[in-house]
């Protein structure tokens, strides 16, 4: 009962904390440049994160300033408010995502590019989208999993959005997420989002768990030159699940 009461506050919390972004991104956001919409979207992740429960870690060094890649593994529907809590980045994200209400606004707001997954040839028209931000000068993160995972391995990584990080002469970024209890560090089941999961479910689980750790361990930015991307892509695969291992 305490567990559904706590949650039940939590929700609530989390809740008007995403209205108020949802007011930040449509009334101030066009007076703002866009470092200053960078900061206010990596505050408003940390923030949410502390009204979930959740103490975000960071290990490694994020990047900087783009221009830049990130990769990860992907977890959860919580990955890239952790990721942005930690560096904000310009994800590519599913486009149902910019129809959805609430989660919409804030996804625009976060500068989000959008792949229609379903159609293989669209994935050219967002590698030209990534290239020209890469460009641009901007930090774009891509999970190349392309879908969540239980957390147990890795998936395999597609390759075909790395042509960002090639044509652009942009550095990639390998990152690894995992979701622990704060009290035991053992890796906590509570966020994921897998399969047939329930998004509901999930959101549930997460706020009536007990305290949690979403660490972020970022690694070494490499040079795309003289890449081959499936190389690359299995190479990069390698090189997260050893960051995985590191956040134990």
């Amino acid at each position: 009962m305490l567990h559904s009461l706590k949650a039940c506050w939590r929700l609530l919390r989390a809740v008007m904390h995403a209205a108020s972004g949802w007011w930040t991104i449509r009334f101030t956001f066009p007076k703002l440049s866009p470092d200053q919409r960078n900061a206010r979207v990596q505050a408003w992740s940390r923030r949410m994160l502390e009204l979930m429960g959740i103490t975000l870690v960071v290990q490694g060094t994020p990047p900087a300033k783009g221009p830049a890649l990130l990769i990860s593994n992907h977890l959860s529907w919580l990955d890239i408010t952790t990721i942005h809590a930690a560096r904000h980045v310009r994800f590519v994200s599913k486009s149902d995502v910019k129809s959805w209400p609430l989660i919409g606004t804030l996804s625009n707001g976060s500068g989000t590019l959008y792949i229609e997954r379903e159609r293989r040839r669209d994935a050219l028209r967002v590698v030209h989208h990534m290239t020209d931000a890469l460009r641009n000068g901007d930090l774009i993160g891509v999970f190349p999993e392309g879908t969540t995972s239980d957390g147990r391995g890795l998936l395999p990584f597609h390759a075909n959005l790395l042509q960002a990080s090639i044509s652009s002469g942009a550095p990639v970024v390998p990152a690894a997420l995992r979701f622990a209890d704060a009290a035991t560090g053992e890796t906590s089941q509570a966020p994921r989002y897998v399969d047939d999961d329930n998004l509901v479910v999930s959101l549930w689980n997460t706020l009536r768990a007990p305290p949690l750790l979403a660490i972020v361990r970022f690694g070494e930015p490499q040079d795309p030159h003289g890449r081959d991307r499936r190389a690359w892509a299995q190479s990069l695969h390698e090189d997260v699940q050893q960051l995985r291992r590191e956040t134990h």
